[in-house]
């Protein structure tokens, strides 16, 4: 069962995520905060990481760079969910390492489309 850890400070965003990814079969970690969120990636190892951009510690870019420049996490792809829909926004997120930049809002199903097309249906 492919394991997901969903990074966002908005409850009903990462209710929302959480429900339709469990209901289609994927194991799901969620976070409310990135300043632990190495550490539980490291110990839950996701095979994909969905993360906002805009958080109040840590930001997720931040993260991310951190994500890519761990060889023990390095691999695992990592989709940003995030309000900031501007090109240059964008292209800083693929700078450092996202596969996939989705912006808010954002339909779930399409989410999930994405995930599996990424992982392969659970």
């Amino acid at each position: 069962m492919s394991k997901i850890v969903v990074i966002d400070d908005e409850a009903f965003i990462l209710m929302m995520i959480e429900d339709k990814l469990k209901k289609a079969g994927f194991k799901v970690v969620t976070l409310r905060e990135s300043i632990n969120a190495m550490s539980v990636v490291k110990n839950e190892m996701p095979d994909l990481i969905i993360l906002d951009w805009m958080m109040p510690e840590l930001s997720g870019i931040e993260l991310c760079k951190m994500l890519k420049s761990d060889p023990k996490t390095n691999a695992i792809p990592v989709f940003m969910l995030t309000a900031k829909g501007q090109e240059a926004d964008e292209q800083l997120g693929f700078k450092c390492g996202v596969a996939r930049y989705i912006t808010k809002p954002f339909s779930p199903k399409a989410l999930l489309e994405i995930i599996e097309e990424t992982l392969g249906k659970p």
